[in-house]
Order: C-alpha cells, then structure tokens, then sequence
C-alpha cells in the first residue's frame, strides 16, 4: 500500500474546471476548520438579551477546538464536524453593576441534534447572584443554539459553492448532505432534485397576491423579514440576511434566495426571491406591504413573475413557511384572510 501523498498520480483527482472528476466519483474533500472557527467566532461575539433587570453580552470566544470537514462522494455531500467551544460573557444590570459569566457548548458535533446540544451557562467565581444570569441561562443559551445552527446552515450553502463539479453531460448535480434538517421544514424549497435549466429559454409566468393579518405592529413585522435572527427562528435553520437595499439573503439551506431591491421601513420590502430549482437567473419580484389596522398588521404579499408551473408551491410556500411560521413562532396568530 502506497504511503500517504505517494499514491498512482492517475488515482488523484482534483477540483478543476474541465470536470476531470466525472459524475463526481471520485472522493474529494475539503477542510472547513478555518474557516468555521472565524465563523463561530463572528456568529456568537456581540449576542445580547436585554429585560428588565439589564443587558448580557457575549463578549469573548476563549475556545474554538475541534475540527470541519466536507466529502464529495458520487455528488453526495457528507458532512463532519466536531467542536468544543467556549465564551465569555458579561451582564450590566439596570443600575450599572456589571457580572462576568461563562459559556461552554462540549458536544456541538455532527453526531447529535442541535436540540439535544448542551449548552452550559455559568457565572465567574465569586460573582453574586443576579436575575442576569437567569436571562443569559434561559433566553442567552436559546441565541447562542441558533447561532450555532446558522452556522451549519453556512456551512452546508457558503462554504460548500463549487464542490460539487460538473457531470459527464455538464449538468451539475443538486448538493445533498448527510446530515439535512427534517425533511418537512425544507419542502419549500427541494420539492424537485433536478438542477435547474440553463437560461435563454422564455418561459410562461403567472403572478398572485396573498392577504394575512398578524396580531403585532408593522414596525414588529417588517423587523422579522429583515433581522437575521428572527428569520433563523422561524425558518428553524441558518440563513443569511443583509438588511440593506442590494442585500442578499439565503434561507433554508440555500433552497430560498434572493436580493432587497427596495426598503420602506415598516411599510414596504421588495425583493427579487426565487428557488434554487427555477431556471438560472429566473427571480420573481416579491413585494411586502405592511398596513395598520389598530392592533394589528396586515400583510399584503404579490408576487410576480413566478413560473406557472410553480404557482402552488409557490403560494404554499409563502402561506405555511412564511405566514404560518412566523405566528407560530412569535405568536402573532390571526385569522388568514
């Protein structure tokens, strides 16, 4: 058996743009630890959860060891990681006494559910007893566990572009993993394996409105369409959101995509949005526009530009894992129009 980095040169296959690697068959990998130790640092350093009793921060990542991988087998993404993490936190409480705690999360692994991670709060020795550490312990561990999942959200759609090569036909084949987040939460979006069409072709496009109403405040609802963290909360998984007019956003791992096009505070989003199955570069306009009805909101959702054949996925989509996600998770339940 050849000693490592002494294999048959004809057996060593590489990432290159001509698809040596055909159907992707052979097995190529890629280290993702850099590159996740930066980004659990930059995810989980500023989280904060204020009350009454004060502010807590999280101020410090102390420990990032472990490590990240990704395996591309037959055009089938395999996933591995494994970390063991540690911060620092502080709680300055209403009338300026400032506390200094502790975050540790041991098992953050590709071998166990984000549900079923621990996550351990603590305060300094020596530090006194304060409801702050009941906030960073309850609703601080709670931020900290979907900062984490949007970790994996980003590692699974930013770090894994290109892996999957191009095949004998030069289609490229969809990205799977080994470890999906449950099946229901991501139809939206991976209803359809097949890579998307190329572009050049016109195809027939339909458009439809929807109307729902929500028990909170317009400025409360737009919030949630453009505040990374909410949209984790009520998509259940990583996303990327730049809440900026040419921003970007990318949700339930990648199946959900698009740009803010224009943004009129707690009265109107538009943005181009589309699936990552429509044919490339196919957007359709989505137009958000929030009225006041007293004491509550009224969302009037249009969209244009959507492919007939998408037209009931679509509408689905928007109903259940916009509408009905959102009160659910935050409690806005009213009555669908």
């Amino acid at each position: 058996m050849a000693k490592w980095g002494e294999g048959d040169p004809r057996w060593i296959v590489e990432e290159r743009a001509d698809a040596t690697n055909v159907n992707n068959w052979h097995w190529t990998e890629r280290d993702a630890t850099n590159w996740s130790s930066e980004k659990l640092k930059e995810l989980l350093v500023g989280l904060s959860v204020e009350s009454d009793e004060g502010k807590c921060e999280v101020t410090e990542v102390t420990k990032v060891e472990g490590e990240a991988s990704i395996n591309n087998r037959k055009g089938k993404l395999i996933f591995f990681y494994e970390w063991n993490l540690k911060a620092k936190w502080k709680g300055t409480s209403k009338s300026g006494i400032k506390y200094k705690g502790n975050i540790e999360v041991p098992n953050l692994s590709d071998e166990n559910e984000m549900e079923d991670l621990d996550i351990s709060v603590s305060l300094c020795k020596g530090e006194p007893d304060t409801p702050l550490y009941d906030l960073m312990r309850k609703e601080g561990s709670e931020k900290v566990r979907v900062a984490l999942n949007s970790y994996l959200g980003l590692l699974k759609t930013e770090f894994t572009q290109g892996m999957i090569l191009p095949t004998a036909n030069g289609v490229t084949k969809q990205q799977t993993s080994q470890n999906k987040v449950k099946t229901d939460r991501t139809q939206i979006g991976s209803s359809s394996t097949a890579a998307p069409p190329t572009t050049g072709v016109k195809i027939p496009t339909c458009k439809f409105s929807l109307r729902d109403t929500f028990l909170t405040s317009p400025e409360d609802l737009y919030r949630v369409f453009l505040n990374q963290e909410m949209v984790q909360a009520f998509t259940h998984t990583g996303a990327v959101v730049e809440p900026e007019k040419g921003g970007k956003f990318r949700l339930l791992e990648g199946n959900v995509f698009g740009e803010f096009q224009e943004l009129v505070p707690e009265e109107k989003i538009v943005m181009k949005w589309r699936y990552n199955t429509w044919p490339s570069e196919h957007y359709a306009t989505v137009t958000l526009t929030f009225t006041d009805k007293g004491n509550e909101t009224e969302l009037k959702i249009e969209c244009r530009a959507v492919p007939e054949s998408e037209e009931d996925r679509t509408r689905e989509g928007w109903q259940r894992y916009y509408c009905q996600a959102i009160k659910q998770t935050f409690g806005y339940g009213a009555r669908l129009c």
